[in-house]
């Protein structure tokens, strides 16, 4: 039975870098779901890569700072696609190649680097796609469980993937006067990619993170993709300017009995 009602959907994705990628597994269970995808990444170099995971699949280039791009990935694509019935958005940018400083150190450059790239981008895509984009097409980002955690690890992009869950909100309102289309973010807890990796200071947190689900397991990419698909697909209808927090339960159980106990536990 096609639950998810999928079948011959048009999913625009974006984020697609390895297999890694929460965007690769959103595809993945996309396909399985009956849709067809098409994909955009930032460059050729990436197309190379990703061209060996996706087969046949039509792969387009967008470097997302730059509007020129967008303007003509709009052309391209509204050149052989009529209608899309979905867009994912996966993409996020932070420089942290001089490390993770205090919050208040950020430099001005790189945190409006990274609101362009993470959150603006979305916006924009929104923007030139809205055409394209069916009536009651479905556009999904990528968020993080929680915005109000000052995870030091993290470094500025917290505060920068709340703009863009109060972007969801806007974007939702303004594409209401002349359309359905719905607007929401996954947020999931910490997930293990290639761009995680990236993050100074991650692997611990993610490891702590293992200790404080309940079920002492982390997320997997693969439960946030299916809960994109869902997002995406017309089940979730009633669902707009929401994000749907995917962490396991992480969220409830940060006074867990035998993690206060090691916390308090002097030192020997």
């Amino acid at each position: 039975m096609d639950f998810l009602q999928l079948t011959g959907k048009k999913i625009l994705l974006f984020g697609v870098a390895n297999r890694k990628s929460v965007a690769y597994h959103v595809s993945r269970a996309l396909t399985d779901a009956g849709a067809e995808c098409l994909y955009v990444v930032q460059n050729d170099a990436v197309r190379q890569n990703v061209a060996k995971l996706l087969g046949n699949a039509e792969i387009f280039t967008c470097d997302l700072e730059h509007e020129d791009q967008i303007a003509r990935l709009r052309e391209e694509i509204g050149g052989c696609h009529e209608r899309l019935h979905g867009m994912v958005h996966s993409v996020a940018f932070a420089d942290y190649s001089s490390g993770v400083k205090p919050f208040h150190e950020t430099p001005k450059e790189a945190f409006l680097q990274a609101v362009d790239i993470s959150c603006y981008s979305l916006v924009a895509l929104s923007r030139v796609f809205a055409d394209v984009l069916d009536r009651e097409a479905s556009v999904v980002t990528v968020s993080i469980s929680t915005t109000t955690m000052a995870s030091e690890s993290y470094g500025y992009m917290a505060p920068i993937k709340a703009a863009l869950d109060s972007s969801l909100v806007f974007l939702a309102k303004s594409f209401s006067r002349f359309s359905k289309i719905r607007f929401n973010a996954v947020a999931p807890g910490l997930l293990k990619t290639s761009a995680s990796a990236g993050i100074p200071g991650y692997v611990d947190s993610y490891l702590f993170a293992e200790q404080v689900i309940p079920r002492k397991e982390a997320i997997r990419t693969e439960e946030v993709a299916n809960v994109a698909a869902f997002l995406l697909s017309p089940r979730s209808s009633g669902i707009n300017a929401q994000r749907i927090v995917v962490d396991a339960g992480m969220a409830i159980n940060y006074f867990d009995r035998e993690i206060v106990e090691r916390a308090m536990r002097p030192d020997p």
